[in-house]
């Protein structure tokens, strides 16, 4: 088995994310990837550029790549953002056994990001209508989704946010992988960034609901708890 890992929106080096549970998985023998995406700026193309930029398209073809670079059984693990990405990438790809969303989002066929949360931008993202992009304030940061980490954690995740494309909010996805690949949703109960109502709501559509008591990123804060998740599908 692997683990393919899709980060969230507005954060770059996904393997820094997801580093603490890809160790734990490691020593179980256990490999992982985290793909980069372009909409991150981390595929080297220039964000903030109106349409020309790269958007979901780019980060659907991006992990698409890594998960069709295998025929062994996958595990995918889409965290916020990731989902939307996940719910196009791994669709009719035979190796993904499962999919598990971390405070997620099951879209269906023609559904953006813009469509899940309250109606508006939430108020720890700036959001740059004229530059065409939006990320975390840095100052809500630690408060908002990593109250429950330690204090490392917390010193360093400001140096793994990213800006975005804007227009990856507004782009639907062209598929639903979680239709027809076994799915468990991860409820964090703690998450100040997605509450529970909304997790609750975007949940519904999961073959299985697992709850923690962990913020935004559990894979973080309780990564033995997420590896034998993992382990256990």
């Amino acid at each position: 088995m692997r683990v393919v890992f899709v980060h969230g929106a507005c954060v770059r080096d996904g393997s820094w994310w997801w580093h603490r549970t890809a160790e734990l998985l490691r020593e179980r023998g256990v490999s992982s990837v985290a793909p980069a995406l372009p909409s991150c700026g981390e595929a080297g193309l220039p964000v903030g550029v109106g349409v020309d930029g790269p958007g979901l398209p780019e980060d659907v073809a991006a992990v698409r790549q890594v998960l069709q670079g295998s025929d062994e059984p996958t595990i995918v693990v889409a965290h916020s953002y990731g989902g939307i990405i996940t719910a196009e990438a791994a669709a009719g790809i035979e190796s993904v056994r499962h999919l598990l969303l971390v405070s997620s989002y099951l879209p269906e066929v023609g559904q953006s990001l813009s469509e899940f949360g309250d109606g508006g931008p939430a108020p720890f993202l700036d959001v740059d209508p004229d530059a065409g992009t939006f990320g975390v304030r840095p100052e809500l940061l630690v408060d908002t989704f990593l109250q429950d980490c330690d204090s490392e954690v917390q010193a360093q995740a400001a140096d793994h946010l990213a800006r975005q494309n804007l227009q990856v909010t507004g782009q639907p996805v062209g598929a639903a992988a979680w239709q027809q690949v076994p799915s468990t949703y991860l409820a964090c109960t703690q998450d100040r960034g997605t509450p529970m109502r909304l997790q609750h709501e975007f949940a519904r559509r999961a073959g299985n609901i697992v709850e923690l008591d962990a913020g935004h990123h559990p894979f973080l804060s309780q990564p033995t708890a997420v590896r034998d998740l993992l382990l256990s599908l």
